[in-house]
């Protein structure tokens, strides 16, 4: 299959688009995603910007000003003039007649950011369901690819909407971060031949989004590089997080409480821990709120260990948030060299571990391919308990786990994630917690599956005669593999 060598990646997606735009039928296509993780790249490096239409909401603009700004487009497409469109279903209907006068195969239109032209009291969306409904649907050879970052929108609005688009969008992409592997291969296209160490510092602070990458400069060192982007006066990054928020959610200020007390749990809370801390009342809007985050790549839902049905825990996935909460909205402005001056600072160190953990949660098709059980049924979860006396009279420390893999072979991997400059040493004090871990984990859960200790390490374990504590090990050069 051959790929557009401007596109790093996303070789599924590209396949997809193709599928798409080779079918002799009128295809709806929703290409949706996390704000700035290469949506707008893709599409129109696939297509070389050569569209047969193409336009872009803005960002908190009037309709009247958008509806001018599609005027303006429509006339640089159709090389003739048009009347100011007086609402959406006139500009759709200019939109008719232009497309109608093409004689082509294929016709290509692309309409980006879609959420922001939906204004209220707009009647976007029921002018564009008529425009699909009416006309565009039955033309042979018509291909509407339509964007939006506003994933809430795009799902609630339009691919899930159950009025006039119930059903209409046929197609949909969903474009994640990059992995390990594609951040490096970002970089190395960008001149940037870090060792697998750097490139994993780099994701845990922009969290794999391409748009971000892209600001890193090859002359300066990853620690000048961050100081620049997030730390220097006016730095281009250091505003990106409230802008995040503002562009995505119209209710942004419940969204980031959510997003901000989850940054100091690094295992996870419930839905009642949360409504609690942040004495919400118990309606569904806080429901909407997680479901929202965890369509937006903000959280992670998953099932407590033993519990299927009950027991939701959720957890801060994305990297870049955890950065910006941890180090950016608590700097106080006074040193261009801060994240240089943080190398043995503790509070480095700590967000290290974390995000590390969370690396590893993204990269869970890799570690079990590491493991040889690609093709095993598994869940994934945190793990953690309080202090506890069991029935036996047996004490208990309270303890966390930072991964841990349940198998459908009767079998759990208790993974433990260490992100260090060397190889890591097992000492005695530990190898005697990771058995205490494994004890607990069993009395608690009751399982009766076999538990395997399993380090995930920058750069393996360091042999020594404790060395053999972990069953099995996972290094960093596992996680960079490229699984497509």
């Amino acid at each position: 299959m051959n790929y557009k060598t401007s596109i790093l990646g996303r070789r599924h997606e590209q396949d997809l688009i193709r599928e798409y735009y080779e079918s002799p039928k009128p295809e709806l296509v929703a290409v949706f995603g996390r704000r700035r993780v290469g949506k707008t790249y893709l599409v129109k490096q696939f297509f070389d910007n050569d569209f047969d239409f193409y336009f872009t909401g803005s960002f908190e603009t009037p309709r009247s000003t958008q509806l001018t700004l599609f005027k303006k487009e429509l006339e640089r497409y159709s090389g003739r003039k048009h009347l100011k469109p007086k609402d959406w279903y006139e500009a759709f209907e200019s939109l008719r007649e232009y497309l109608s006068s093409l004689h082509k195969e294929r016709i290509v239109v692309f309409l980006d950011e879609l959420p922001w032209m939906d204004t209220p009291k707009s009647g976007f969306l029921s002018a564009f369901s008529y425009f699909w409904n009416s006309w565009a649907s039955s033309v042979p050879g018509l291909k509407l690819f339509v964007c939006g970052s506003a994933t809430t929108w795009m799902l609630s609005k339009l691919i899930g909407d159950k009025g006039g688009m119930h059903g209409r969008v046929n197609r949909h992409i969903y474009l994640r971060p990059f992995t390990l592997f594609e951040t490096e291969q970002f970089l190395k296209s960008k001149g940037i031949d870090w060792e697998h160490y750097q490139v994993t510092e780099a994701y845990m602070t922009m969290g794999g989004i391409p748009y971000y990458l892209d600001m890193l400069e090859g002359n300066l060192s990853l620690n000048e590089n961050i100081d620049h982007l997030f730390f220097e006066e006016g730095a281009a990054l250091s505003t990106e997080y409230d802008f995040i928020f503002r562009s995505l959610f119209r209710d942004s200020k419940v969204y980031r409480s959510v997003v901000e007390l989850l940054a100091t749990r690094s295992s996870g809370m419930s839905r009642k821990d949360i409504q609690e801390a942040l004495k919400m009342d118990d309606g569904g809007l806080l429901t909407e709120v997680l479901d929202n985050l965890c369509k937006c790549d903000f959280l992670r839902q998953y099932a407590a260990f033993g519990k299927k049905e009950r027991g939701q825990m959720y957890q801060l996935a994305d990297l870049f948030s955890l950065f910006h909460l941890q180090f950016v909205s608590k700097y106080s402005g006074q040193d261009n060299h801060f994240w240089s001056n943080m190398l043995d600072n503790p509070r480095r160190t700590t967000w290290q571990g974390y995000a590390f953990e969370q690396v590893c949660m993204h990269h869970i098709p890799q570690i079990k391919l590491k493991l040889g059980i690609s093709g095993v049924l598994s869940e994934v979860c945190s793990w953690s308990c309080k202090a506890f006396t069991d029935k036996d009279g047996t004490q208990h420390k309270g303890t966390q786990i930072d991964l841990v893999i349940d198998r459908r072979d009767e079998t759990v991997n208790l993974c433990e994630c260490k992100f260090s400059s060397d190889s890591y040493s097992i000492s005695q004090d530990y190898a005697e917690r990771l058995n205490s871990r494994k004890e607990t984990f069993r009395a608690v859960t009751g399982t009766r599956k076999s538990l395997h200790t399993t380090m995930i390490t920058t750069y393996g374990l360091k042999r020594n005669k404790y060395s053999d504590t972990a069953q099995r090990e996972v290094t960093l050069d596992d996680l960079f593999r490229d699984l497509e």
